[in-house]
Formats: C-alpha cells, structure tokens, sequence
C-alpha cells in the first residue's frame, strides 16, 4: 500500500493538468486507489505514429504521468519534490484506436527513492506496454535571502 502523504482530488489533478503535455494528449484521469493512480489517454491523431498506431513515446508519457503523479503524493510536498531518474518501456502489442488505460501501482517507496510499475491496457483489457519509473525524492531548494547590497 502506497503511503499517500500529501493526496490529491480527481479535479485536483485535472486542474494541474491543464495546459501542459498531459492536456495536449488527452490523458484523462479515472482514479485514485488505496494504492494505485489510473487514466487513460485516446489513440488518436495526437498519439499515434506514422504507422497508425499507438506512439511509444505516448504510452511512455502516460506511464511517466501516472507514475510521477502517485510518486508525488507520497512526498511531503511542501519540502520535498521528485524528480525522475530512469524510465523504461516494454511495447507488447500495437493499438489502432479507442483508448488505453493506465495503471500505476508500487514497487518500493522509500525515503530517497520510488519505483513504480505501470500497466497500460486497450480496450479488451489486453497488455500493451509495461513499464517502470524510478524516481528520486529531493528536498526543495529554499531561496536564498536577499543580499544587502554595501553603497561605496
């Protein structure tokens, strides 16, 4: 079970979404379990390659997305960020068109470093891509004081 330190809303995570990437590809946020974040994106013009068929660079995003999202909700947000260190992405089977769902649960969520699988599924809750994202937990920089300036 993942520790949710810092939990967000469905609307939450829809409104920070907007005007970045995540909105560009339509990735759609579905659900927030005891230990697992879902969405799903559309195979569509946006997301395909030149063959017509799902981009792994999209599945990819989705999979960093759902990943980078849980991983942020086990931080303490107001001194903590995270940031990714390796992703990876195993494409099993193409996808033409409709939607893939994604599902990102736990593999380690310790003190300095996450790692989370995710799963994305077509529509016939078939396997097309695994993958996993190891991500690290760094305290956020605190800005320095202003520097008094000496007049000569």
């Amino acid at each position: 079970m993942a520790p949710w330190k810092s939990p967000l809303t469905l609307d939450q995570l829809r409104e920070r979404s907007r005007n970045t990437l995540m909105e560009q590809l339509g990735i759609e946020y579905l659900e927030i379990g005891d230990d697992y974040v879902k969405a799903r994106m559309p195979v569509d013009a946006k997301t395909k390659q030149t063959a017509g068929i799902l981009h792994g660079g999209a599945s990819a995003a989705l999979a960093e997305t759902l990943g980078s999202i849980a991983a942020g909700m086990c931080i303490d947000r107001e001194t903590q960020r995270i940031v990714g260190l390796e992703i990876n992405a195993n494409h099993i089977r193409p996808v033409s068109a409709g939607w893939v769902t994604g599902i990102t649960t736990p593999i380690h969520v310790g003190k300095t470093t996450q790692v989370w699988e995710i799963r994305i599924f077509n529509e016939q809750e078939k396997l097309v891509c695994i993958s996993r994202l190891t991500v690290a937990n760094i305290a956020k920089e605190v800005p320095d004081p202003p520097h008094r300036h000496a007049l000569g």
